[in-house]
């Protein structure tokens, strides 16, 4: 069997299991051939989240999407968007269903509706969070937008710039007028992440800068053990500026953000600096690349 027939069985089989499921706990619906969406019924407040499909069904342990245990472990209802591929979530299909539950007044049913993604899928939450006015948006290094005539600056996604980002649910940073609040996390050394945020504006906008983080934050976020908090705060609407830094106080014990401040140093080539960060990591774990980076930065002193 080809790699590719392999892929769409693996995906249909996932796509009836998801059918199964959705009918039991809610609904399950393959929008068009690119995305598919999972609603799991439980409490007042609704978490939307939208990912990567590819990221859901090769993960053969569950196959639910991006945060199903924490969400439903809160008492909290879900509706999971998925992407098969770098989509960003611009297709009919996905713009019709919103328009659906806007207009059925699926919404409204709730006390709390949040909105969740990273990256593509911060760009897709804060698009799509206009179809429920008064939602809580959480963007992790969104885009604004990829349409090459307002971001042609932007030098990744290269498979997603054919795509329309004009017309319905296009232009994020508008979208987000109806919301109640945004929040909105970015590494402001992260050129590109600190352009598109810079798109965003607005009276119910806060945004958090998360220095030497790069652009997957999320996951930094996990390895700290502060990523629940993070999205526990927003959920709750209680988040502020000094409980989130003060969350972020840790990441200098952690070894993939002690790695992007070297090379922050390194690309801005100050020895000296790179020699007391370099020791004072030695001096509180073994590490074989501070120790190469201390050798090297003293040969330059």
């Amino acid at each position: 069997m080809s790699d590719v027939a392999w892929e769409d069985q693996t995906k249909a089989q996932w796509q009836a299991e998801m059918a199964r499921f959705g009918e039991e706990r809610g609904f399950f619906e393959a929008l068009g051939d690119e995305h598919s969406a999972l609603y799991v019924k439980n409490g007042k407040t609704l978490i939307v989240t939208f990912e990567n499909l590819d990221h859901v069904y090769s993960r053969a342990e569950d196959r639910m999407p991006w945060g199903y245990d924490f969400v439903t472990s809160r008492g909290w209802s879900m509706l999971g968007l998925m992407a098969h591929g770098w989509t960003w979530y611009r297709d009919e299909a996905v713009f019709d269903f919103f328009d659906r539950l806007r207009d059925e007044g699926f919404f409204a049913q709730f006390d709390n509706v949040v909105f969740y993604g990273a990256s593509m899928g911060g760009y897709a939450a804060a698009a799509f969070s206009s179809a429920a006015p008064g939602a809580n948006v959480i963007c992790i290094s969104p885009q604004a937008t990829l349409d090459r005539d307002i971001a042609g600056w932007e030098t990744r996604y290269h498979k997603a710039w054919r795509r329309s980002y004009k017309g319905r649910y296009g232009y994020a940073p508008d979208l987000i007028e109806g919301a109640q609040k945004v929040s909105l996390f970015y590494d402001p050394r992260s050129h590109l992440d600190a352009m598109h945020a810079a798109l965003f504006r607005g009276g119910n906008l806060t945004k958090y800068r998360c220095r030497f983080m790069g652009h997957r934050l999320a996951s930094l976020w996990q390895q700290m053990g502060v990523l629940k908090p993070v999205v526990e705060g927003c959920v709750a609407g209680s988040m502020t500026e000094y409980d989130f830094y003060r969350l972020m106080r840790n990441r200098r014990e952690i070894a993939r953000f002690q790695k992007q401040l070297l090379k922050t140093l390194e690309d801005k080539n100050r020895p000296g600096l790179i020699a007391q960060y370099c020791a004072a990591v030695l001096a509180r774990r073994r590490a074989p690349h501070f120790r190469k980076a201390l050798r090297a930065a003293r040969l330059q002193l």
